[in-house]
């Protein structure tokens, strides 16, 4: 399930939530930020308010107990339940450490799938943004996507 934190606590609530043994997960995606007088390297979360949590519903009450966090996502009265697949695609495209960022969830226009490489076997909607070609992956539990480069000619619409 999609737990909402606090803006800029999902990393205290990620610590809270192992010291009290809930399984989660917090993707991050390393990003460079400048200040007046440096460039840092720093990780930060990939959806913003975002972990994703595992587990009973007794892990689920200690969750939403820690402090920092809002409640469950929930859209209408339903909550918002992250599909294992959601969270392995989430995971493979971190792994490969290339540049990637959240967006909102892709308008319809021509999905695909990545017929070869690292990614082979992954559909979503391709788009271009500044002459470059990106997939965008929806995850329709959270209403969130994921967009990466990926090269046009690995691709094949469905």
């Amino acid at each position: 399930m999609a737990l909402y934190t606090r803006p800029r606590h999902e990393k205290r609530v990620a610590e809270q939530l192992s010291e009290n043994g809930v399984e989660h997960y917090l993707p991050l995606v390393r990003t460079q930020r400048q200040w007046s007088d440096r460039k840092k390297w720093v990780e930060e979360p990939l959806f913003r308010s975002y972990v994703f949590v595992f587990g009973d519903a007794g892990q689920r009450y200690r969750a939403v107990q820690t402090h920092g966090t809002v409640g469950f996502v929930r859209f209408g009265d339903r909550p918002a339940v992250v599909r294992e697949e959601e969270i392995d695609t989430i995971r493979r495209v971190l792994r490969e450490g290339r540049v990637i960022e959240s967006c909102d969830m892709p308008r319809p226009g021509d999905e695909v799938e990545i017929r070869r490489g690292p990614f082979a076997g992954v559909r979503g909607v391709l788009e271009t943004l500044q002459g470059e070609h990106r997939l965008v992956v929806s995850i329709p539990s959270i209403r969130q996507g994921i967009r990466f480069n990926v090269a046009r000619e690995d691709v094949r619409k469905t």
